[in-house]
């Protein structure tokens, strides 16, 4: 696979600011001159191999953090939103908008929030809903979208609260005996907090009276979700102020989206804490990412493993960077995170060719497809069926499809992909991000025509798809 061009110019004024000294002065002391320093920090030129070993040798810069999972994300976001017809007029090159993101990543956000609350406010016209007279103001992006984004932003990795559930992982031995009688020790005597069964007919999966200091967990959940529930509750405990620490740093605008982050940074600590950094990674390079091994070794789900390994992005310890996400059956993604270059659509339903969908059909399989996207990248893609829900015959059971998948150049690394036929290009199935934005034109499926296409009838021929595309 050709390697592109390297373009870090906002990296390297960062580390040259917190140094301290100016551009002459730093340019000086990785040997180039201020001129190409200069183009290298505007990102007019790449670095060279020569220039990277330099600022590795004098400046300590970790080359495994150049990742480019976060302008990947932010370029896909920004692309997308320029799609649409309010944008008729402007077309930006490929080059245009990597040259915002790389060094305006703030204005490319700003803009992406702008048109968020756009189509939120067309979408309210458009129905003419009976609350759009007492809205008040243009639409806002909810609670629940600012912190999903957060995490999409950070890559899904919050270092400080992963490396503190790794040293309390170690402490406590986890995974070494058993995890529920260890997280309940630990409760009795770091908080004097007593583990009780929920009562009968209480639907909640975890219930904490802090007057009493005693937890009830739901008798009937799965033993992952107990322990998991068990982790939570010590990630509420023991690190809070590391919790609000992040929380309070993202600069949510509603105290709304500020408890709801809390909630996701604790149950990142748990699922950290479950699911040590190191060792897991370790594992699961050791069993090739298998899925339901991992699961196994670890008595976690199956849909906590494939979270866990999205979150693998440590500097320095990356682990394989994968694509996850969490569909229900009305094709709505309740989770979503990427660190390849694959994107979620932000807007609409996702592909009908990828075989997440597929998962619903055969539930207790892991179903595989080798898949490219239109800008022809190529993926493994995997995809699973999992049910929600515990309490007998007439419980809730709510019903999800978990997608995970990476670029193929990483398939090696995976079990799922020593018998798949990688080298043949007729293997690949052609999907795309979502219809709006999916430029083929010889797609079946197609449930909507792309924007910024013409349509072309032809009255005396009738395919699949009632028109052609123009340019």
């Amino acid at each position: 696979m050709a390697i592109g061009k390297l373009f870090i110019g906002r990296k390297v004024r960062d580390l040259r600011q917190a140094s301290g000294i100016t551009q002459s002065q730093f340019a000086e002391r990785i040997g180039i001159s201020t001129s190409y320093l200069n183009q290298i920090e505007n990102n007019q030129r790449p670095v060279s191999a020569a220039v990277l070993l330099a600022l590795a040798d004098k400046f300590r810069l970790d080359i495994a953090e150049l990742s480019v999972g976060e302008n990947d994300r932010l370029l896909s976001a920004l692309s997308e939103a320029l799609t649409d017809p309010l944008f008729a007029t402007y077309s930006p090159s490929l080059q245009e908008l990597k040259l915002v993101t790389q060094n305006a990543p703030g204005l490319a956000h700003a803009l992406i929030a702008c048109h968020q609350a756009y189509r939120r406010n067309s979408e309210r016209l458009a129905s003419f809903d009976a609350t759009l007279g007492r809205a008040g103001g243009p639409a806002e992006m909810t609670p629940y979208e600012e912190v999903r984004d957060f995490f999409h932003f950070v890559d899904n990795y919050i270092h400080e609260l992963d490396a503190f559930a790794e040293r309390l992982a170690m402490d406590l031995g986890i995974g070494r005996g058993d995890n529920q009688a260890v997280l309940t020790e630990h409760l009795a005597r770091r908080f004097a907090v007593r583990v009780a069964r929920g009562a009968a007919g209480d639907d909640a999966i975890r219930r904490y009276d802090p007057q009493a200091r005693v937890l009830t967990v739901n008798p009937y959940a799965a033993a992952s979700t107990r322990d998991f529930q068990l982790a939570l509750q010590i990630a509420q405990l023991q690190a809070a102020s590391e919790i609000d620490a992040v929380a309070q740093a993202a600069g949510f605008r509603s105290e709304e989206a500020l408890e709801i982050c809390r909630m996701g940074l604790e149950n990142y600590v748990a699922g950290a804490l479950l699911l040590p950094y190191g060792t897991f990674l370790q594992a699961a390079q050791d069993l090739r990412h298998d899925l339901e091994l991992l699961a196994a070794r670890f008595g976690a789900s199956i849909e906590q493993v494939c979270h866990r390994l999205s979150t693998l992005q440590r500097p320095g310890l990356k682990g394989v960077p994968i694509f996850f996400a969490r569909i229900d059956r009305a094709g709505n993604i309740t989770k979503r995170h990427s660190a390849a270059k694959f994107q979620f659509a932000r807007f609409g339903a996702a592909c009908p060719l990828w075989n997440a969908h597929e998962a619903f059909e055969r539930p207790g399989r892991i179903l595989r497809q080798l898949a490219e996207t239109p800008d022809g990248v190529r993926y493994l893609c995997l995809a699973t069926h999992t049910s929600k829900g515990s309490g007998g015959f007439r419980a809730a059971r709510p019903e999800y499809a978990l997608a995970l998948g990476c670029e193929i150049s990483y398939a090696p690394a995976f079990v799922y992909a020593d018998d798949l036929d990688m080298e043949n290009s007729g293997a690949f199935a052609p999907i795309g991000i979502s219809c709006r934005i999916c430029e083929r034109a010889d797609c079946a499926s197609r449930a909507v025509p792309p924007f910024k296409r013409r349509l072309h009838v032809d009255h005396n021929v009738r395919r699949i798809v009632p028109y052609g595309l123009g340019v």
